[in-house]
């Protein structure tokens, strides 16, 4: 994909950056600090374009020929927003709430360059089984799934063994919605 702009992906992660490399992509890397928090208010199905804008807002100061990609991945039960976890118990205690039930993976995208911002956000539904305590603990030792929205990675152990149905872009769990980002990117900039 060519596009006329300098791609700046501002994440860290390294499976978005391996996604969008996958892409064919080049891009450099470039990240801010921020609050990534959010409204109480705003509603749940916002939250993750929400902080996918927010996150851009800390970069003013983009070339003409630059394009920003921010991007944030939260889990839903409910109306529960479970970001990442900071311990082993609130890992235990995500996996034990979205264990033998779904569960909905949003991430929010925005692009931005000096002349204009787009932003969106994919849903993904997720089913796991009934995890076991062992299958729990196991996996939170062994994989340290701290830097994941709801402890958990569709790509590692977990999710294999764990899932048992998605429905939606399985690239948007893990981080971002390939397809309609590669949509927006060819027919927006």
């Amino acid at each position: 994909m060519n596009l006329p702009y300098k791609v700046i992906l501002a994440s860290k992660s390294p499976r978005r950056q391996e996604l969008l490399k996958s892409l064919e992509l080049d891009f450099s890397i470039k990240v801010r600090s921020i609050d990534e928090s959010f409204p109480s208010a705003l509603d749940a199905n916002k939250v993750a374009e929400y902080i996918a804008i927010k996150k851009s807002e800390a970069f003013n100061d983009l070339a003409e020929d630059e394009l920003l990609l921010t991007s944030d991945t939260v889990v839903k039960v409910g109306d529960q927003i479970l970001g990442k976890a900071e311990s082993v118990e609130e890992a235990a205690e995500m996996l034990s709430l979205i264990s033998g039930k779904s569960h909905e993976v949003m991430t929010g995208v925005c692009l931005k360059t000096k002349a204009k911002t787009i932003s969106f956000s994919e849903t993904t539904i997720v089913h796991f089984k009934q995890l076991s305590k062992a299958e729990i603990d196991h996996y939170i030792t062994t994989y340290q799934p701290f830097d994941k929205a709801g402890a958990y990675g569709i790509q590692e152990w977990i999710g294999m063994i764990g899932i048992t149905k998605i429905e939606g872009d399985y690239y948007n769990v893990m981080g971002l919605p390939l397809q309609k980002l590669y949509t927006v990117l060819l027919e927006s900039f």
